[in-house]
């Protein structure tokens, strides 16, 4: 666009300004058109591919795979519970009976000493003649050691023990190696003047006193007063 010659410089440049702005405004709008066409073809197809996939077939399913088994995982055995043992009570030792010497005065102490043993200790003698074979072992002197020897002879000869039972060899013990008369021999050494204390200790007196007592029958407290001496 010419101006004419007369026109003002003033004038002239500020249609020039405004023609340089008007260019700039037209190129933008024709690159804005140009974006805006770019984008409303590319949402125009994607448009078209969701209504034909939305009025299209049905896809055909497809077979899951079979499900995988999971073998179950491996169970430990449980640990073994130490054995705890149980706590026996214990029992005191028992003292062994002393040795036999056959002496009639200590016959009766023998045989106690014995019986006490074997009623404690019952487990330790399955039958009778481990009872009588065990208390034979305590006969060392003398007559004892004659006697028990004697009834080693006689299984020798028969090949049978003599004494089967405890109950047996208690009564020939009884009869062996007891007073024949003790309540007898017991009054008589009461009523006697040789019987007193002497040089004995008072605790030996004493036993000995209530042992023949017991044997001689005593009971009478004003008689056991009078024999004390």
């Amino acid at each position: 666009m010419s101006l004419p010659v007369d026109t003002p410089p003033a004038v002239a440049d500020a249609l020039g300004y405004l023609q340089h702005h008007l260019q700039e405004l037209t190129e933008r709008q024709n690159t804005l058109e140009h974006v805006i066409n770019n984008t409303l073809m590319g949402l125009t197809a994607q448009l078209q591919q969701l209504t034909q996939l939305m009025t299209g077939p049905a896809p055909t399913p497809t077979n899951a795979p079979p499900p995988i088994a999971m073998s179950p995982p491996p169970v430990n055995p449980p640990s073994p519970v130490p054995f705890a043992p149980t706590k026996q009570r214990t029992r005191p030792k028992l003292p062994s009976p002393p040795d036999f010497s056959s002496e009639w005065t200590s016959g009766q102490a023998f045989l106690n000493s014995c019986t006490l043993y074997l009623r404690l200790a019952p487990e330790q003698f399955s039958c009778d003649e481990k009872k009588i074979f065990w208390t034979l072992a305590f006969f060392k002197d003398r007559c004892a050691t004659r006697w028990s020897e004697n009834l080693f002879h006689q299984e020798a000869d028969t090949g049978v023990f003599p004494i089967q039972s405890w109950a047996d060899f208690e009564q020939q013990f009884r009869s062996q190696f007891f007073p024949v008369n003790a309540e007898a021999d017991a009054v008589n050494a009461l009523e006697g003047s040789a019987y007193y204390q002497g040089n004995r200790a008072v605790n030996d007196y004493l036993d000995s006193f209530l042992t023949l007592v017991s044997d001689a029958g005593y009971t009478d407290p004003r008689t056991l007063v009078v024999k004390f001496h």
